[in-house]
């Protein structure tokens, strides 16, 4: 099935007769790069002529660095001597006006030639990687730590091999919560952006009593500062191709570094609490991640502390959120109990209601969901960057939340 970027709908109609009836038309970046792990051994992807040359350039550079055996065509309604130079400079397998099909049905077939040729080439055949799972809301104080460390550590226990990144960079509590004195940090991947290796995160890497990895955050707020998406971004594709789940523990804010991590995570799972703020912060962060192209079916909401009597109810927040809640995590003094202690509270009381509720939510969400990737590149002018840039946090309808005090 060929990956067409277009966003004209009879877009699939106009190319049948050059590139047949098996097209996957995306309408942006994200959904190109989801598509290919989706479907690892597709080798094609046609870039549409109104796509902005800057973020089809973008694609192609990352597809040639990640990707090399697949080929990248693009359509350009005229062709001349600066776009051929600009595709030249990005790594387009081929350049070929719109309206010529002849041409493009051709050029699909050169390209794929040499495709299957690289792809034949030991080391080069696509291979499905680990999931990333980032744990995420926009409002603080709704345990994002705790249902990460726990969730991680579950995963862990399975016998599969789990990182846990810390990306809340400048107040992250993953090493204390876990009760880790660790030797590195992300900030220390920084020097190594761009040739960041197996044995470069190895380097950064704290293990825990439970089997678990952990790349925690700088000790000092201001290491912050020097970590750009990039550096994040590269990272992970790097501890994808190493772990069989990544999950990511967030600041609550849709910074530069979380933004690198929504491009390439399987499963964004999002809290909430019985209060209003939390909800409203929740319905905001669904709108935006609309705006940016996550599919709706890798979104997952955990309802944290569900039984706690103020005035909110379950259904209230179903309503305001318009999505069903994945799981419910009841309140417990066990809980910080457990963080004080620097044992997830999933290993440590495995029976309790809480470590119940998360094991089911891991076991169905997580360890047995189908594969799904959104790995674009997290680079500031990557083929997402125009995108992110148009993205302003969207303000609530006044009536939208309204407290169902009973």
């Amino acid at each position: 099935m060929t990956i067409l970027w277009d966003s004209d709908p009879a877009a699939a109609q106009n190319y049948k007769f050059a590139l047949g009836d098996r097209i996957e038309v995306v309408e942006v970046a994200q959904m190109v790069t989801r598509a290919m792990i989706t479907n690892p051994q597709e080798l094609l992807v046609i870039v549409g002529p109104d796509v902005d040359l800057h973020a089809a350039s973008s694609l192609a550079e990352q597809v040639r660095s990640e990707r090399p055996e697949v080929s990248v065509i693009l359509l350009r309604r005229r062709l001349d001597v600066s776009v051929l130079a600009a595709a030249l400079r990005a790594g387009f397998r081929e350049v070929v006006a719109s309206d010529d099909l002849t041409s493009l049905s051709s050029a699909c077939k050169r390209s794929l030639d040499i495709s299957h040729q690289l792809a034949d080439i030991a080391g080069l055949a696509p291979t499905l990687e680990g999931k990333v799972i980032i744990v995420f809301n926009a409002k603080g104080g709704c345990g994002k730590t705790t249902i990460a460390t726990n969730l991680s550590a579950y995963v862990a226990s399975t016998g599969a091999k789990a990182l846990l990144v810390d990306l809340d960079l400048a107040f992250g509590d993953v090493a204390i919560s876990l009760q880790l004195r660790p030797v590195a940090s992300v900030g220390d991947l920084v020097a190594m952006t761009g040739h960041i290796d197996a044995q470069g995160l190895a380097s950064v890497v704290t293990k825990h009593d439970s089997g678990l990895d952990t790349v925690c955050a700088p000790s000092q707020p201001g290491e912050a500062d020097r970590i750009t998406g990039a550096t994040v971004g590269e990272m992970l594709r790097v501890a994808r191709r190493l772990y069989d789940y990544v999950i990511i523990d967030t600041p609550p804010a849709f910074s530069e570094h979380v933004l690198a991590a929504l491009d390439m995570c399987d499963v964004a799972v999002l809290l909430a609490t019985l209060d209003i703020p939390a909800v409203k912060n929740l319905r905001l962060t669904l709108d935006t991640l609309d705006l940016l192209g996550h599919p709706r079916d890798a979104q997952v909401v955990i309802l944290n502390r569900s039984d706690a009597k103020v005035g909110l109810h379950t259904e209230d927040v179903v309503a305001a959120i318009k999505q069903p809640i994945a799981a419910m995590i009841p309140s417990s003094s066990h809980v910080p109990a457990s963080v004080n202690r620097g044992v997830p509270i999933i290993l440590d009381e495995p029976k309790h209601p809480v470590s119940v509720a998360l094991r089911a939510f891991a076991d169905k969400y997580i360890i047995n969901a189908p594969a799904s990737s959104l790995s674009a590149s997290p680079r500031p002018d990557g083929p997402l960057a125009q995108t992110r840039r148009s993205v302003q946090q969207p303000s609530a309808p006044r009536h939208l939340f309204r407290r169902g005090v009973r």
